[in-house]
């Protein structure tokens, strides 16, 4: 399958500390991803690392996305110019501006973006007032992810979607990344644990399994490998 972004023996530090150990991540295209792992395993270095608001120390963030057959390095790129190449991240904290209305932050939108953003979440349309440093953390979420999902980003790098999300909203959220899927759209979600079964949300097309900053599985969520991988890191202490 066509691959969208890739990062190429990845390493990012934060002082002292090691993140990633030469990771390595090849995205497909029109598919959806999951980076999963626990608190500190380096999912969200990794996504933050393709989205480019964290610097490598070390490796490649590869670029696929414009068609070419040939990648485009674009590890000097700032995270500004990685989002006019068609990518959007919500991180996991901070992910709204809290001076700005609801409808401040869906102004970037079109008029018909707009209106797709409150199709899918119409729990804003009474928040339209309301500066988001005024809402809850659901409501914060659902303002970023209504900017994200009906925006024209390829590549959607959601960190912990499902923060503060009632489970209807959640499963809302999920369909509509689905069928931006079947529609080519590439979705990368750092998740602590998998959902598949749950909210009726099928598997993902691909996981990579993260422990201590290494890559620990890449593969369908169905093989043995992957629920032996998970117990074990459950089990193990944190650094």
């Amino acid at each position: 399958m066509s691959v969208e972004i890739a990062l190429r023996a990845a390493r990012v530090r934060y002082g002292p500390l090691e993140a990633l150990h030469g990771v390595d991540l090849r995205i497909p295209r029109g598919r959806r991803t999951v980076l999963l792992g626990r608190n500190g395993a380096g999912r969200s270095s990794a996504l933050h690392a393709l989205a480019g608001t964290v610097p490598l120390s070390g490796g490649q963030v590869l670029w696929f996305g414009d068609g070419s057959p040939k990648a485009r390095d674009i590890t000097g790129l700032d995270a500004y110019r990685r989002a006019r190449l068609g990518m959007t991240l919500v991180p996991a904290e901070r992910a709204v501006f809290p001076t700005l209305t609801v409808a401040e932050h869906l102004s970037r939108l079109t008029a018909s973006a707009r209106g797709a953003a409150f199709d899918l979440f119409p729990e804003l349309g009474r928040l339209r007032t309301r500066s988001a440093g005024t809402l809850s953390g659901g409501e914060q979420q659902m303002v970023a992810l209504a900017v994200a999902l009906a925006g024209p980003s390829q590549l959607l790098l959601l960190d912990e979607l499902g923060r503060g999300l009632a489970a209807p909203v959640l499963a809302r959220v999920h369909e509509a990344l689905i069928a931006g899927a079947a529609a080519g759209r590439t979705v990368v979600l750092a998740e602590q644990a998998l959902r598949a079964g749950t909210l009726g949300v099928p598997a993902p097309d691909l996981v990579y399994a993260l422990h201590r900053g290494a890559v620990v599985f890449a593969g369908e969520p169905g093989e043995p490998a992957l629920a032996a991988i998970v117990a074990t890191a459950a089990s193990a202490p944190s650094r």
